[in-house]
């Protein structure tokens, strides 16, 4: 029963989706809708689940005086107080919860941006390298790309930028085309595997 059950409930909401989708019927509409709703109230209590999970692993190391645990500490508190004070006060300007986020977590995120850049341009190192035919067209049009969207490439030529739209417009949005095609393909059988009860990860089993 416990493994029917959810097999059961997956197949008749993904059917009634599928069919409400083609299917151009006010009530199976209006159904379809509130399972949506209902998929956005499930997927909040999962948050709520994930920050008592974190809460949980992180005091149990701040309890044991683990590895690092004065961080995990800070972590808790931060936690706890922009939770608590955005039910409290709000998320507008002036409250605790925005000077929180503007000047600790605001540029802790620019911070890990930026130590990104340095990853991307150590990837962008490795893979322009002209060593094969495909890397060296790679290498000239992230070249014309790159040049043509700061004022250094339109003050070489004039006509840079127009060659980089062109680039942008088409090979680089047919590239975009065939991987949003093949993702969505990848997830219309993923969404089959789970109507039909073939994937069950969902269930925490194989």
């Amino acid at each position: 029963m416990r493994t029917q059950l959810p097999v059961a409930i997956a197949f008749l909401s993904g059917f009634i989706m599928v069919i409400a989708f083609f299917v151009p019927e006010s009530n199976l509409e209006n159904f379809s809708q509130n399972l949506l709703t209902f998929v956005t109230i499930v997927g909040g209590f999962t948050l709520l689940l994930g920050i008592v999970s974190i809460l949980r692993a992180n005091i149990q190391v701040v309890k044991k005086r683990g590895k690092e645990w004065g961080f995990k500490l800070l972590l808790i508190l931060t936690l706890l107080i922009m939770s608590i004070s955005s039910f409290i006060w709000g998320t507008h300007e002036g409250t605790v919860y925005h000077w929180m986020f503007q000047n600790m977590q605001a540029p802790m995120m620019s911070t890990m941006f930026s130590l990104l850049a340095f990853f991307i341009a150590s990837a962008a190192y490795r893979a322009f390298r002209a060593r094969t035919k495909e890397a060296t067209i790679l290498l000239i049009t992230s070249v014309i790309v790159m040049l043509g969207r700061i004022p250094l490439g339109q003050f070489l030529w004039s006509r840079l930028p127009e060659y980089t739209d062109w680039i942008m417009a088409y090979p680089n949005l047919a590239v975009q085309r065939g991987i949003i095609i093949g993702a969505a393909l990848g997830a219309a059988a993923m969404s089959l595997r789970i109507i039909l009860g073939i994937e069950r990860t969902y269930m925490g089993r194989g």
